[in-house]
This record gives C-alpha cells, structure tokens and sequence, in this order.
C-alpha cells in the first residue's frame, strides 16, 4: 500500500499552505474584528469575499465535487486538502468554496437536478455568487429518523405546496442565501422510504418565513449564516422545482450525507491539529509549580494520546476515501459510520484537552479552541448522531451472524 499523495495532490497541498499561511491565518483577527463590528450579527463580513477572490484566482475552488461540475478531484485527493481547511473552519472552507452546506447542495443538484436547475441554481453556487440552505431537520419528531419529517409536500396541479416547520437549518440566516433544498412528505401512506420528496424553495418565495436564529453552544456560526427555524406556510412551487422523482428524497438525502460525512471528518482532523500545535505551544511556554507544563507527566500523556488518535483517525479516512473512490458511497458505507462515530468524540477529547492545557484561556475568545470544541460537539449530533451510527453499524455486523431472513 503506497500512502504517499500523488503528484497533483501534493502540488495542490503546497499551494493551499502557502495560502493558509499568507491569506487566512492573518485574516482570522480581522474576521473576528469584523464579526464583533457587524450591527446585525448574521450578516456577513467583506473579508471573506476577499478570501474568496484570492482563492479562486489562485485556482483553489469547488475542490470538494469531482466531475464534470467540480474541482475534478477524487475524494482521496481532496481529504488532504480538507483538513488543512479544518485549521481555519470558520474561513478556509467557505474561502474556498468548500463549505456546507453548499457543498452537499450542489453534490444534489449535480447528481439528481434538472438541467434548468443546474442553470438555475448550480451555476451560481459554483462560482460563489449565492449560499443555500438544506432543510431536513424538524423540532417537533425524532429527525434522527428521517421516516418521521413531518412537512408536508403536496401536489396541486402545475405546483407543490409545502407545508411545515423546520429547525436547526444551515445556511438560512446567510444574506447571501438563496435557495432552499426541502424534503418533505409527498406520499404519506406510501412505504417508509418512498414517503419523502425533496423540493428547491427560492428564499423570496411567499410564505417561507425565516422564524430565528438558532446559536450552537452561543455560537452564531461565524459567516457561514448560522442556523435557522423555518416555517413554510402555504409555500407553493412550480412542480418542475421537484428534485429527481417524487419519493426519491429518502435515496437522495442518503446520496447528499455520505460525502458530506467524510468532508466533516476531513476538516475534524486539520482542527485537531491546531489543537494540537496550540496544545504544544502553550505547554511549552508556560511554567507551574517550578517547570514547564510540557514536563508534567499529564500534559505528555494528553499530547501523546492525541498524535496517536489523530493518525487512527486520518488512515481511516483515507481508506474510507479510497473505498468511495473505487466501490461507490453504498460499498464504503460501514467505513463512513465508523469515521463519523470515531472521529469528531475524539477530536472533541483532544480539544478538551488543549483547552485543559490553556487553562482560562481556553474557553476565552483570545484563541480558536473553545469554538473548535463546540463545532466538534455538534458533529456528533450532525448527519446523524452517534447512537444512529453505532445501531446501524452494530446490526450490520451482526447480520453475518444471524439466520438467514432475520434481522434486530
């Protein structure tokens, strides 16, 4: 097995760093200056649009999509590239172009839009000129169990008119934002997995009412526009804004979070290496109770513990990568439960543990680490929580082992 990264991702990691280096990591202080300046606390900064200019003049865009419509890179390819962006979540992803939600949004509209919806809607998102929201999550069921969505689709002649609450909805509260992806019920009585459709929504369109801001942890989510509640009342659509075939929706979200799992633990490894250089930096530079914190046999065993979990973690990313790569989302599924199950509880441990290591410092605005462990915590909950992942994957397991027909 050759784990060295061919000679265009190394071209291209070179050309990030540098970039990193020169652009984003200086542009982090003004990102905060500017969020702390802004009157209304959604709106968005001009640094990032800065960002976003020099990174496609530099050619660094769209690297998260392969084919005809992205970067052309393969998923293999581009975990590296992810996880230098997971050192600066808040701007190297959405600098460029990488950022959900619009990534798992145009991965739809690519795989499953129309060619008017590509015109439309795709067009825009990959040139950087709109940001999008996905609608799935709902406050009054168990959303882990997709079956349970609640609003309702329903045909009405020439249009779709939706009907619903959602919560917790990525992207909603960016001005920029300017499409909804929505899954709703098309078909109640239909069986569990044909009930669910998925709809493009204009953000202008009467009746899709934008209730609050929803804060994670009191973070607004930086520029990326947060999250939302959403009500549509009476939200009616022409039927061509239907995404692939009515009760596909369950099949398409399954297509959207399988890649946009993997992006999450990319960038889960990049933040866990800050963590980590944060972690050293400061043990090295402080001194308690006679000797540097680096001596103390604690802080070795936690910076120890935290290389050793970083490179289990980023081999099994790459692996379940390479598995996408080569045999499909459907033969890499038991390799992407165990990143998603895996990698943000032990990022979420090796933050911690920085934090520890900073002291009061930690959880202060002077450094990046207490937003870091608050993204990393709601990642066990995003594109499913933990205890979906770990079910699913057990009963997997253990189907090899049971009589034939039955399941648990």
């Amino acid at each position: 097995m050759d784990f060295a990264f061919d000679p265009r991702t190394e071209e291209l990691r070179e050309r990030l760093l540098e970039f990193m280096d020169s652009h984003v990591y200086p542009a982090e202080p003004v990102f905060a200056e500017q969020l702390a300046a802004r009157e209304d606390e959604w709106s968005t900064v001009p640094v990032v649009e800065e960002l976003k200019a020099e990174a496609r003049r530099r050619g660094l865009w769209n690297f998260f999509l392969p084919g005809e419509h992205g970067g052309g890179l393969t998923n293999l390819q581009y975990a590296p590239l992810a996880e230098i962006t997971g050192r600066s979540p808040q701007l190297a992803p959405v600098a460029l172009n990488c950022a959900a939600p619009d990534t798992g949004n145009m991965e739809v509209l690519s795989m499953f839009g129309s060619e008017r919806q590509r015109k439309e809607w795709l067009e825009p998102l990959l040139d950087g000129e709109i940001r999008s929201a996905f609608a799935m999550t709902e406050p009054d069921v168990a959303s882990s169990d997709a079956r349970n969505i609640a609003t309702r689709i329903t045909r009405d002649g020439d249009s779709y008119v939706i009907n619903g609450r959602k919560w917790f909805i990525s992207g909603a509260m960016n001005p920029n934002c300017r499409i909804f992806i929505v899954m709703g019920k098309t078909d109640p009585g239909a069986e569990p997995h044909r009930q669910q459709s998925m709809v493009l929504v204009p953000r202008d369109t009467p009746g899709l009412r934008v209730e609050r801001g929803m804060r994670v942890f009191g973070y607004t989510d930086g520029d990326h526009g947060g999250h939302a509640e959403v009500v549509f009342d009476d939200v009616r659509v022409p039927a061509e804004n239907l995404i692939g075939e009515e009760g596909g929706g369950f099949a398409i979200a399954q297509a959207r979070l399988g890649p946009g799992r993997i992006h999450h633990c990319m960038r889960l490894i990049g933040m866990a290496e800050r963590a980590i250089e944060l972690m050293c930096r400061r043990a090295t530079s402080r001194v308690a109770f006679g000797k540097a914190l680096a001596q103390q046999g604690v802080v070795q065993e936690w910076i120890a513990e935290s290389r050793v979990r970083v490179e289990q973690l980023r081999l099994l990313v790459l692996k379940t990568a390479w598995l996408m790569d080569t045999v499909g989302n459907q033969g890499a599924h038991t390799e992407i439960q165990a990143i998603k199950i895996a990698t943000p509880a032990s990022v979420e441990w090796i933050l911690d543990k920085a934090i520890q290591t900073h002291g009061a410092g930690g959880v202060s605005q002077d450094f990046p680490l207490a937003g870091l462990w608050a993204a990393a915590r709601m990642l066990r909950l995003a594109d499913g929580p933990d205890e979906v992942h770990k079910r699913s994957l057990a009963r997997r397991e253990l189907k090899q082992y049971l009589p034939e027909g039955e399941h648990r």
